[in-house]
């Protein structure tokens, strides 16, 4: 396993409320990086960005209504059960370029989608309670298929990095 969890999530309740926020900030991220890549310029990688953030808006949707009228756990931010600050999904900002290209947007999306998959794999395989087991691997299952479709993308989409090889004329300038 990937070492992305921390400690065991034994409740349905626990995992659906880690789950809706790994989807939600998910979806808030590919929109962030969408309007950044909008901002600059790049409307090819921020529809890319645009379609990840609604497969990730469609994951939302999914555990809310697993959650049904379920009562969720409120977590503090610090107290999620992943290694990192974000969630397995969520992209960090600093592996993200303005002149990025559709391919090194792919390869960002499938890192954090494998990321993703390995937290639900590991919750299934780690958990406790029988049913939070089937959960995850539902879950992770679901995650597969996104992984699937993004090494399909990959494979199919043109490493355009020389169009966007050319020098920064105006780079951003940041204070130091």
């Amino acid at each position: 396993m990937s070492g992305l969890l921390v400690g065991d999530i034994s409740s349905v309740a626990e995992f659906l409320a880690h789950a809706l926020e790994m989807e939600v900030e998910s979806a808030e991220r590919y929109r962030e990086l969408a309007d950044s890549m909008e901002v600059h310029n790049n409307p090819e990688v921020a529809a890319s960005f645009r379609t990840l953030a609604g497969e990730s808006d469609a994951h939302v949707e999914q555990v809310q209504r697993l959650a049904g009228s379920t009562e969720l756990p409120d977590i503090a931010p610090w107290a999620f059960k992943w290694s990192s600050p974000d969630g397995p999904e969520s992209t960090r900002m600093e592996d993200v370029h303005y002149l990025m290209n559709r391919r090194q947007a792919l390869q960002l999306a499938l890192h954090n989608e494998v990321r993703g998959l390995d937290f639900y794999k590991e919750v299934a395989a780690r958990s406790p309670t029988t049913r939070v087991r089937q959960l995850a691997a539902e879950m992770a299952g679901e995650e597969e298929v996104h992984v699937t479709m993004l090494r399909t993308l990959l494979s199919k989409a043109e490493d355009d990095a020389a169009s966007r090889a050319l020098p920064d004329l105006d780079p951003p300038n940041i204070p130091g």
